[in-house]
């Protein structure tokens, strides 16, 4: 079984190593956009070849169903009500005037992202069941965090150099909020971890609803600012990567 600790801080390191990238360097959003479809379509892959598979194994369909919609609702209430939940899905929403008002939205800002990434530290520190299933929908989902994490890093720290911070304050900065996928990891493996099949199944539903919201936020976000074609070729490569991996595991295992 894969251990859950070293997928948590793997997923974190990921994190932060694009918010290395972005606070030494700067991306045009071109290949950001492309980078964001892409594990925007991860995400959509993991919930369907991974999460609802699991979820659906030791949960009604109807109880499945609600926790995805309670899922997606938590994150487009924080998005529409605090702040964009995910400043990688959102980048196209972080325009110049965004930028300049960046100390009026900084709090909000952090709240809603130790929120997303907390419960990707959740998904990842919840153990799977002991089955071969169980391990291969382990490994997709590490797969798709890690490859979500990097333009979640990227896009906050081009955030925090547009709107002046010094490059290491900035780095500092993801690094500090993106700790919190270190607290839903914990929160997962060491207070979730005797809980029942049943509600592991709709925990994983509900963060399989998140992740839709993330996923389908990030490419209609794309596509009203950048061409269609980039946005939806990334996008599809990514749920098929998910795919492909989700399909090869299952043959090797």
């Amino acid at each position: 079984m894969a251990n859950p600790l070293w997928q948590v801080i793997a997923a974190y390191v990921f994190a932060i190593a694009g918010g290395l990238i972005s606070t030494s360097l700067r991306l045009t959003h071109k290949p950001l956009c492309a980078l964001i479809s892409f594990a925007a379509g991860t995400l959509l892959g993991v919930t369907l070849f991974a999460i609802l598979p699991e979820s659906l194994d030791a949960c009604p369909a109807w109880a499945v169903v609600l926790a995805l919609i309670a899922g997606y609702a938590l994150f487009f209430f924080i998005s529409k009500h605090v702040h964009h939940v995910c400043p990688a899905c959102a980048a196209s929403h972080f325009d110049v005037d965004a930028v300049r008002r960046f100390s009026e939205i900084a709090a909000a800002l952090v709240v809603s992202l130790a929120i997303h990434s907390t419960t990707d530290g959740l998904a990842l520190g919840i153990q799977p069941t002991a089955s071969a299933t169980g391990e291969v929908a382990s490994w997709t989902l590490f797969s798709a965090l890690c490859i979500h994490k990097v333009p979640e890093g990227l896009a906050l720290g081009s955030l925090l150099i547009g709107a002046g911070f010094r490059r290491a304050a900035a780095f500092g900065w993801v690094a500090t909020v993106e700790a919190t996928t270190l607290l839903g990891g914990a929160i997962g493996m060491f207070w979730l971890g005797n809980v029942s099949p049943f509600w592991l199944g709709l925990i994983m539903a509900h963060v399989g609803g998140g992740f839709l919201y993330l996923a389908t936020h990030a490419v209609v976000g794309e596509m009203l600012k950048h061409g269609k074609k980039l946005v939806l070729t990334s996008f599809s490569l990514g749920v098929a990567l998910i795919g492909i991996l989700n399909i090869g595991l299952r043959v090797l295992g």
